[in-house]
């Protein structure tokens, strides 16, 4: 056999060698329709929002064994509905098993509020399916929803239909759709108030939610809007954001800001530096969800976010595009505003613009429960209030009380397990579901945060500066991992004694609102869980020590020396 030795390519035919076809990376609008992933070519199979049908008809009353597994791992998400994690696997099976194989018989089911003021009624509603199908679960995540665990298919209609009842819905809670809304929890009655965006968010729902045009998106799509100068919905780390700027000449208006978010390839959102008027609003949001569905990288769900697409593009290239594309007409040119020293979470007793009061509520780590709904519902008919805010901090704001009865009704709060009086850390501590219920986490975080704020209470009862804590069980970033002074994302660690156990990565000195920064993280610098209660009170220490005056957490953490950060030598208690 003979071989034939290709002849060597001349200069000239090297200078006119095509160049390789760049891959697609699934952006509708450059004709890649053909699904590139398993996710991609179950939505083109059969539009998500159907599921809802079968669920009501086939699955609830064939029980748990009928239900096709492209629903039940993917379609089923739509509905706000995920299967939890099977007791009995520690946070070094997540990485190994299949999730089929993490699949309990069990949900977790999603109930947006979208800055919804949830009155009397609506709060017994909540308590009532907790106590009734979810074992007495409830809590509220960093995203104004009621979130709750151990729901059976079999009673999906009924708590569907309590849902109704309420006001709310689980539509698209989950899956690549435009999840719940973060509104401002003092929209319309705050004092100090640029403009109230209720409206806004009321409109956007009632066009787009459930809407099969925005139904099937690249992956999720979170929005957060306010008209309050504290920045109060965390808007530098959502997909779209709307908020509230003033124009010398127009008025009060919103700013646009787009492609923030978190997880394992954190960016804070860019700002446009626009002023949108409030009948606008709807508008403008339609024209970047609609950006991202057509434009946004379908290929890979690692890239999927909008954050990508903004990131390559550029703020000026994305504006050019919503503007001429979509929006057909110019947006008005306005400097962004300022933004505040710290977000606001409206904890306490304000007064309101129309003489009553609104009182913030802290729970522990967002974690109730159903009786604690209920008896919150019955306080809200009690004391005449208006009823109740959730807020982008797991906390919550009850609005129109008798400025009269403020401190009796705060009183009351106490008895329910809710308090407008808290401490910093139960103030300042967040936490993700953690291994207790979320197949993707790793370690514990809602336990292990819970006990966490009550040993720093006992350490630092009187702490004069505000400290966040973040406890994250994977590295999704849920509770928000690189925004806090303290942002832990749970791992594997090897202890003292070479056992692996649970333990956490540390991001030091994270910060939303004046200087938004993610924060730093040591080399090799790893706590086991063990270990946080003391490694916490180290850093603390030192940091109170070595401080500047008037110097946050965030600023020291910047600029300390690596040894007090590692928090290794214990230092007096001051």
């Amino acid at each position: 056999m003979t071989i034939t030795q290709p002849a060597p390519a001349s200069a000239a035919s090297a200078r006119t060698a095509r160049p390789r076809p760049k891959r697609g990376e699934g952006q509708w609008a450059l004709g890649y329709r053909e699904p590139l992933n398993k996710n991609e070519q179950s939505k083109k199979d059969d539009n998500p929002l159907n599921v809802r049908d079968r669920i009501e008809n086939i699955y609830s009353k064939r029980g748990f064994d009928s239900i096709d597994p492209a629903d039940l791992r993917g379609r089923f998400r739509w509905m706000g509905l995920y299967t939890q994690r099977a007791p009995g696997f520690d946070g070094g099976k997540t990485a190994l098993l299949e999730e089929e194989e993490l699949d309990d018989r069990y949900f977790m089911m999603r109930v947006r509020t979208d800055g919804k003021i949830l009155d009397a009624d609506a709060l017994r509603i909540l308590g009532g399916i907790s106590t009734d199908f979810a074992r007495n679960t409830a809590d509220i995540t960093d995203r104004n929803n009621i979130q709750y665990h151990w729901i059976d298919i079999a009673n999906v209609p009924e708590i569907w239909d309590r849902v109704d009842a309420a006001g709310l819905t689980t539509l698209e809670a989950c899956g690549d759709a435009p999840r719940g809304f973060l509104g401002s929890p003092v929209a319309g009655i705050a004092k100090d108030e640029i403009i109230d965006g209720s409206e806004a968010l009321a409109e956007i729902t009632r066009r787009y939610i459930g809407n099969p045009e925005y139904s099937n998106l690249p992956r999720k799509f979170k929005t957060a809007l306010t008209g309050h100068p504290s920045h109060d919905v965390a808007p530098e780390i959502n997909d779209v954001s709307f908020v509230g700027t003033v124009h010398p000449e127009h008025g009060p208006g919103f700013d646009l800001w787009v492609g923030g978010g978190l997880s394992t390839n954190p960016m804070l959102a860019q700002k446009l530096g626009v002023w949108i008027p409030l009948d606008e609003v709807p508008d403008a949001w339609e024209g970047v969800i609609a950006i991202f569905r057509d434009f946004g990288y379908r290929r890979l769900r690692s890239k999927a976010r909008l954050k990508f697409l903004v990131a390559d593009w550029g703020v000026d290239r994305f504006r050019d595009v919503l503007e001429t594309r979509y929006l057909r007409r110019e947006l008005v040119s306005n400097p962004s505003p300022e933004a505040p020293q710290y977000q606001g979470d409206h904890i306490g007793i304000h007064e309101q613009k129309d003489g009553l009061f609104y009182v913030g509520a802290a729970p522990v780590v967002g974690r109730i429960d159903g009786v604690t709904l209920t008896s919150l519902g019955d306080l809200v008919a009690k004391y005449g209030a208006d009823g109740v805010r959730l807020t982008a901090y797991q906390k919550l704001v009850v609005i129109g009380v008798p400025g009269e009865s403020t401190e009796a009704f705060a009183d009351d709060l106490e008895k329910i397990g809710l308090t407008a009086r808290p401490s910093n850390w139960r103030r300042n501590t967040m936490a993700c579901t953690g291994i207790e219920f979320c197949k993707l986490a790793i370690v514990d975080t809602k336990d292990r945060a819970a006990a966490l704020v009550t040993e720093l209470e006992k350490r630092f009862p009187d702490l004069d500066t505000p400290i966040t804590v973040n406890v994250n069980g994977c590295p999704n970033a849920c509770a928000r991992t690189q925004v806090a002074d303290f942002g832990l994302k749970g791992q594997l660690v090897m202890d003292e004694h070479g056992n692996q156990v649970e333990g956490f990565q540390v991001h030091l000195g994270g910060a939303l609102g004046l200087g938004s920064t993610f924060g730093r993280k040591l080399r090799a610098h790893k706590v086991t869980s063990e270990g946080l209660d003391d490694y916490i009170t180290n850093v603390v220490t030192g940091y109170l020590a070595d401080r500047a005056e008037g110097e946050s957490f965030a600023a020291w953490a910047e600029r300390a020396d690596d040894e007090l950060l590692r928090g290794e030598q214990p230092v007096a208690v001051l």
